[in-house]
């Protein structure tokens, strides 16, 4: 299938495997232990477990696994505001998601206000990439060495807000497309920077992410919204600047602003260690509940709430494995 088969070539994948491999000796801490390389978003983890990318890798890269599904962070108690509003007599939708949706959302409501709506609102949940990258990077006990970056946020924002990972904390990072060589070439991309003491925002994706993004889009956005003061994502606590709001000049949009919600605040369970899956810190298998308590069925964590997260995409794809290599280490 045409636009599809040559993003899946086999012969393709194995030759980008083999760069890599031949990449890695030229990298001189890949032998004091593995290189940390982190996915930030949702999609690339999918295709990493579903394709069986990670088992391909040579065993000095471990992938992490970051919090890019927009569904799995969104904090309990913005569930049970959600569900209060629907109880109201009006129109009021659901934003939610990354710089990706954002653009759709900010449209919708201009739509609104110039034909006059008055019957429809806003439940503004949408949150933003960098801040969150620039949190994972302060962690102090983050071991990340690169990163590749979520494609469909950089077809909106482009290539320029991401430069900080690079000239601020000396890590390479690589805009990345969802289909699996994609991904490989993106990593083959990443080590190659490594093995070259480079440091750079590099776009794999560039045959959909203009270097600029969309302007027309980042327009809309700018104009209906603004920066939160801080926003909680569930499992990794609260990040500045990390959500957005609606202007004042909107606020007869914002549902918050025009009904009463509960804003209760809902703690996930002390067992759960998403925050320490998220950092790399851990793997998914190695959280108490993972597999046990916690599953697809009856997630009890953050991570195991949408199949996009890290832990439901472990137990879809890659359980087997996980239960083997328990099987060898008892």
């Amino acid at each position: 299938m045409k636009f599809v088969d040559e993003f899946r070539d086999p012969d393709k994948a194995r030759a980008l495997i083999r760069e890599i491999e031949t990449l890695l000796p030229h990298i001189p801490r890949a032998d004091e232990r593995p290189l940390q390389i982190m996915e930030f978003c949702g999609g690339h983890t999918h295709t990493i477990f579903r394709y069986g990318l990670e088992q391909m890798l040579p065993g000095a890269i471990e992938l992490v696994h970051g919090p890019g599904c927009p569904v799995c962070v969104l904090p309990m108690g913005r569930v049970d505001d959600c569900v209060a509003l629907a109880e109201r007599p009006e129109v009021i939708f659901f934003a939610l998601g990354f710089e990706t949706t954002m653009p759709s959302t900010a449209l919708t409501v201009l739509a609104a206000e110039r034909e006059g709506i008055d019957n429809f609102s806003l439940f503004c949940n949408h949150i933003t990439t960098v801040p969150t990258i620039k949190a994972i990077l302060d962690s102090p006990d983050m071991q990340i060495d690169a990163f590749l970056a979520p494609g469909h946020v950089s077809m909106v924002v482009g290539e320029a807000p991401f430069r900080f990972v690079a000239e601020d904390y000396g890590k390479p990072i690589v805009i990345t497309g969802f289909e699996p060589l994609d991904i490989l070439q993106s990593l083959w991309m990443v080590i190659r920077q490594l093995a070259e003491g480079r440091c750079e925002v590099e776009n794999q994706y560039r045959r959909i992410v203009p270097p600029e993004g969309n302007s027309a889009g980042l327009e809309a956005v700018a104009k209906v919204f603004e920066l939160r003061e801080f926003f909680e994502w569930r499992g990794l606590g609260s990040i500045d600047h990390s959500g957005v709001r609606m202007r004042e000049e909107y606020a007869h949009f914002d549902a918050e602003r025009k009904f009463p919600v509960p804003s209760l605040k809902i703690a996930d369970p002390r067992s759960c260690q998403c925050g320490e899956v998220l950092k790399g810190v851990i793997r998914p298998w190695e959280c108490k509940v993972y597999g046990r308590q916690c599953t697809p069925q009856t997630p009890m964590g953050a991570l195991m709430v949408s199949s996009e997260g890290t832990c439901a995409a472990y137990y879809q794809y890659g359980r087997l494995a996980v239960e083997a290599q328990r099987g060898q280490a008892g």
